[in-house]
């Protein structure tokens, strides 16, 4: 069984948000990432991906992206527990809010980076300077 995992690759001009994970996270503490959170059951329903995204993004950074947002890749990876999980990364655009660590125990710090920035910033794990690239290559095919 899998644990579903959404981010969101979200831009606002030419900059993409990144957070400093809390050192407190199990997962990748410490590390820059973007913004999202584990899929919660609820039983039937519609959206639940784009839903939670929206949750998360409120929770963790008090902000909001505009719609739609737009499905860019999915990966897997195995927690140092063993649990697997499969990765949803969308692509979304600013809308409203300053983001701001709103959950310290999640969220040590925001960053606004270039695509630039973050493809040659060797401190950041490839598997995000991947989904940069591919929400990058998204964006530029005029999604927004």
């Amino acid at each position: 069984m899998f644990f579903v995992n959404v981010e969101g690759a979200i831009f606002k001009e030419d900059k993409w948000l990144l957070i400093r994970r809390s050192t407190k996270e199990a997962h990748a503490g410490g590390e820059l990432s973007l913004v999202g959170g584990t899929v919660e059951q609820e039983g039937d329903s519609q959206n639940i991906l784009e839903r939670t995204l929206r949750r998360e993004l409120f929770e963790e950074v008090g902000m909001e992206v505009k719609d739609p947002i737009q499905y860019v890749r999915n990966t897997s990876f195995v927690l140092a527990n063993g649990k697997e999980v499969v990765d949803i990364v969308f692509l979304c655009e600013f809308d409203k809010g300053e983001p701001y660590a709103k959950s310290p125990d999640e969220v040590e710090s925001i960053h606004w980076m270039t695509t630039d920035e973050i493809v040659k910033n060797e401190e950041i794990q490839y598997y995000l300077r991947d989904s940069i690239v591919a929400a990058e290559a998204l964006r530029n095919r005029g999604a927004f």
